[in-house]
């Protein structure tokens, strides 16, 4: 034979184990779980409502002693670096100054927002009295206009009454 076909047989041999492996695993799995549902089936109610109960009852205990081995859990581990005075030394002064780069932080950026408030709302006013000067120009401007135009025709008015009384008088002293 070839040594291709034996490392061929081989391969093929150990490819077909594993399956059957895989197999007797499934079957015995698939047996398990029907010899569970035949003791389940097997079980009085009563006995079902024992279970449910118990479940009920150690359910929340297994959750609060599991809370419980966190909070333990993180309490050790936050304390182990200050079991000796060096490391407790040094982790204070790291958190140190961690605490104070945030606070840093936390003061740069407060005084970044006031400033861009006090820019808008300067650029706002700024806008806002542009805007009443224009109006009040405007105003202004059409408000003179009409008075001139407004004198100009009392002034000429005036001058025609005057004319017109003129020669009433002139007509009257003629007349007299």
């Amino acid at each position: 034979m070839s040594p291709t076909t034996t490392t061929s047989q081989s391969a093929a041999a150990k490819k077909a184990a594993a399956t059957r492996r895989a197999n007797a695993r499934r079957r015995s799995v698939a047996a398990k779980r029907a010899a569970a549902t035949r003791e389940l089936n097997a079980r009085t109610p009563l006995e079902q409502a024992q279970d449910y109960a118990g479940k009920a009852l150690l359910i929340p205990v297994g959750a609060a002693l599991v809370a419980r081995d966190a909070v333990v859990d993180g309490v050790t581990e936050a304390a182990k670096p200050y079991r000796n005075r060096e490391t407790a030394q040094r982790r204070l002064e790291r958190d140190i100054q961690r605490f104070e780069r945030r606070g840093t932080t936390a003061r740069n950026r407060a005084e970044r927002e006031i400033k861009k408030a006090r820019t808008r709302v300067e650029r706002e006013l700024r806008q806002r009295r542009t805007r009443v000067q224009r109006t009040v120009k405007q105003n202004r401007t059409r408000v003179e206009r009409e008075l001139r135009q407004r004198r100009t025709r009392v002034e000429r008015q005036v001058k025609s009454l005057r004319g017109d009384l003129e020669r009433q008088v002139e007509r009257v002293s003629s007349l007299a």
